[in-house]
């Protein structure tokens, strides 16, 4: 069977069409898949990217393949969230970008990981509350 899309390390951007403005971005990654380091099972999560962009967004499509590079591979829930943060930072150069790991159970143990990149000098606005 011909697969036109293979899982892929690459991730693409386009520039920010608003640079001028803060503004956030949240995406929601639902089936992420790997397998546990230590057994080989398979292991699940959602993940949760949150950012504020500064001159490049990152292709939604080019994202969904970067997710699925991981289907095949090991890594502690730390390590790997970490890792993807830091390549989604190197792809984009944001201004704030936050990433949270909701791991399915394991054990008995449901694990989240919160990973964040705050961009030098970059200071998050207070929230406007309304009535």
């Amino acid at each position: 069977m011909d697969r036109p899309n293979q899982p892929s390390k690459d991730l693409v951007t386009f520039p920010n069409p608003a640079p001028e403005r803060d503004y956030t971005i949240r995406i929601t990654v639902p089936e992420f898949t790997c397998l546990c380091p230590l057994t080989g099972q398979p292991d699940f999560a959602d993940f949760v990217i949150e950012y504020v962009p500064e001159a490049k967004n990152v292709e939604l499509k080019a994202l969904k393949m970067y997710f699925w590079s991981f289907r095949e591979e090991g890594g502690f829930h730390e390590k790997l969230t970490n890792e993807i943060l830091a390549k989604l930072v190197e792809a984009t150069e944001p201004r704030f970008m936050r990433l949270t790991a909701n791991w399915n159970v394991r054990g008995g143990i449901y694990t989240t990981v919160v990973a964040e990149h705050q961009a030098e000098g970059w200071q998050a606005r207070n929230p406007v509350v309304l009535p």
